[in-house]
């Protein structure tokens, strides 16, 4: 299973016997329009993540990146102290891809393609785009075969 979300906490690198963890939660965000209404809802879902992989990730993972998850829904529901039941949601992190890296001071949010690239080692090379030439026409156009 993939979800997409914006890391709601920076992630948290515990100790659990003898393995690491890393911990941070993500919002998922949904937007719906209910019968008879004109004006939509929205409702952000907060998820709790664990990535039992590599910790080297931690480093990534801060608040405000926009991350795709791979991997498996769990559920944990406990009583608290109260004797209400209490439940959220868990996902079990297989594998993280970066589609925005959170803001650093002074630095504005890497997008997609720089992203990705980033996260792999490289340098985050400018895309075309639809930038236009000095004769007025697109490139993106200019490169198509037909």
């Amino acid at each position: 299973m993939e979800i997409t979300g914006r890391v709601a906490s920076d992630a948290k690198a515990v100790k659990v016997g003898e393995k690491e963890v890393l911990s941070f939660s993500i919002a998922v965000n949904d937007r719906y329009k209910p019968a008879g209404s004109y004006e939509f809802k929205e409702v952000a879902t907060f998820i709790n993540c664990s990535y039992w992989i590599s910790m080297k990730a931690g480093q990534w993972v801060k608040k405000g990146a926009v991350v795709l998850l791979s991997g498996r829904l769990g559920m944990h529901v406990y009583i608290n102290s109260d004797g209400n039941p209490i439940g959220s949601i868990d996902f079990h992190v297989d594998k993280i891809s970066f589609l925005a890296f959170a803001k650093r001071s002074g630095d504005k949010i890497d997008t997609d393609a720089n992203a990705n690239a980033n996260a792999n080692g490289s340098e985050g090379k400018a895309q075309k785009g639809n930038s236009r030439s000095a004769a007025g026409k697109d490139r993106a156009t200019e490169d198509v075969p037909f």
